[in-house]
């Protein structure tokens, strides 16, 4: 699988952003497919999470302002921000993860950056 991450860039606090993951290369659907993001000098975490079947899941931080979604049609997965605060800032790396007959499949995209100014 393939991931190519866009839609980051400049807002305001308040403001709103859509970041794309097109995803490539496998069968999309039966990927859980996530959001995480990196701070300058912070660890990665999880933003949100997505099941193949739509069951979503987000970190307290994030919950009410941000929503997952996927679209299997199109192989691409989604996340709307709206009220963005500074403190949103980060890269953002889209994320599929699957286990099938004992394999174990685990992707990462390249990242777009989220900068927001107070």
């Amino acid at each position: 699988v393939q991931l190519q991450a866009s839609g980051g860039g400049l807002v305001q606090a308040g403001g709103s952003l859509r970041l794309s993951c097109a995803a490539s290369g496998s069968i999309f659907s039966t990927y859980y497919m996530a959001w995480y993001r990196q701070a300058p000098g912070k660890q990665r975490e999880s933003v949100a999470g997505i099941a193949s079947g739509g069951t979503t899941n987000y970190a307290d931080s994030v919950e009410g302002r941000f929503t997952i979604s996927r679209d299997n049609a199109k192989n691409t997965l989604y996340l709307q921000m709206n009220s963005l605060k500074p403190e949103d800032t980060a890269v953002y790396y889209c994320n599929a993860f699957s286990i099938a007959s004992g394999k174990v499949e685990n992707y990462w995209g390249q990242g777009t950056l989220v900068t927001v100014s107070s």
